[in-house]
């Protein structure tokens, strides 16, 4: 696999000169030539058709097994996993905007597997691309061995630095509200038909933010502005990088385990309050993980750290804020859940400083809900709901400070 990737170094050198040359415009793939198929009893072979050639590279990531390959900009449109995919030797396949500019294909193994052959053929004629990858099992120790993502600073998001200590706020200044948008690119989240999670999320949220900038007393940064893919540590560190005081993560997931409707707020716990709510976290957190994320380096033991932290000061706070979110969205018509405010270890509420709900606004699997959340007198109502909650939140919390800190 080594070798594979030090061949690529000298394809990506190769591919960035013919860029500036020969590529131009967005790539687009080929939905009906593109596809993964098996041979045997033991390859796999992936063919992508583009309508140009692009730089790319790929690499291996583990538990799970996993297969990551980024593009210059490729346009997945009209692309379904379900007509691509045509082995059980790959379990799942995510594609979609990774960073702005780049593009990220990920194939979650059903077993280890090394890349035993990859090449990009360009038609000379017509500049359509032909990538080819051939794959292989290989043991599941060679692979944990070989995997690990790379660093480049033309493809990855640049080393976290250290952030200054926050500055002493005036308590006359506006509220400052980080608001998430959960999933994006890579990750559509909850889909249902052609609607999906990420963009009705994302429209939500430009919404939230027109309705808090225009009631004053607000500041907002979003994590998100646009279809791309933000991990979950990143949407909290944009938010500490920000100052923000509140963080609101905005979802409209899909259950099939039963009939589950209206809107929810969710807080950080290490121990789910019930079943959905320990099966919402799971699939959040493995969402992320298989948009190509490397959590081998995770450390439980810091993670215990900041769920203790978060019980102390901001664990009242963040009850509070449920709260009132729960009654201002009930008193502009909700429908909310039959049971609001629950709990569960959500990767991004683990912001141990700042107040942080992540608020399932209705699930696509509710035709009503669904009908809710493409409609925007409805997003309006709720928008508004959610800015009254927020109001009443920051009286009361300014004024409980004191004592919460005692």
């Amino acid at each position: 696999m080594g070798r594979v990737l030090t061949i690529l170094a000298a394809m990506w050198c190769l591919a960035g000169t013919a860029s500036a040359q020969e590529f131009s415009g967005r790539a687009r793939i080929d939905v009906g030539q593109s596809r993964i198929t098996e041979a045997g009893r033991r390859d796999v072979f992936v063919d992508l058709h583009l309508s140009q050639g692009v730089p790319y590279r790929l690499f291996t990531l583990d538990a799970p097994p996993r297969l990551v390959l980024d593009f210059q900009e490729v346009d997945w449109s009209g692309l379904r996993s379900g007509d691509f995919l045509r082995t059980d030797r790959i379990r799942q396949v995510q594609f979609g905007a990774y960073v702005p500019g780049w593009s990220r294909m990920v194939l979650e193994l059903a077993a280890p597997m090394a890349v035993a052959r990859a090449g990009l053929e360009i038609d000379p004629e017509t500049s359509a691309a032909h990538l080819s990858l051939h794959l292989r099992p290989v043991s599941a120790e060679a692979f944990a061995a070989a995997a690990g993502p790379p660093y480049d600073p033309r493809w990855d998001l640049p080393e976290p630095a250290p952030l200054p200590d926050p500055a002493v706020r005036d308590p006359d200044a506006p509220l400052v509200v980080a608001i998430d948008p959960g999933h994006g690119g890579i990750d559509p989240g909850a889909e249902v038909g052609s609607a999906t999670e990420k963009d009705l999320m994302l429209t939500l949220a430009r919404e939230l933010r027109e309705v808090l900038l225009r009631s004053g007393g607000f500041e907002v940064v979003m994590t998100r502005d646009d279809d791309r893919f933000v991990s979950l540590e990143r949407r909290v560190a944009l938010a500490h990088l920000a100052g923000a005081e509140v963080f609101l993560s905005l979802h409209a997931d899909s259950l099939s385990e039963g009939l589950a409707h209206g809107a929810t707020v969710y807080v950080l716990a290490r121990d789910a309050s019930d079943t959905a709510s320990a099966l919402l976290a799971e699939r959040h957190d493995r969402a992320n993980l298989l948009s190509g994320v490397d959590l081998s380096a995770a450390d439980d033991q810091v993670t215990d750290i900041m769920l203790d932290l978060a019980r102390q000061e901001t664990r009242p706070r963040t009850e509070a804020l449920a709260s009132a979110l729960i009654s201002g969205m009930t008193n502009m018509g909700g429908p909310m859940n039959r049971r609001p405010k629950r709990s569960a270890a959500f990767s991004v509420l683990k912001a141990a400083d700042i107040p942080s709900v992540l608020i399932e606004v209705g699930f696509l699997s509710s035709p009503r809900d669904l009908r809710n959340l493409e409609n925007p007198v409805w997003r309006a109502g709720i928008a508004s709901g959610i800015r009254n909650g927020l109001q009443n939140w920051r009286k009361t919390d300014r004024a409980r400070r004191p004592l919460v800190r005692q």
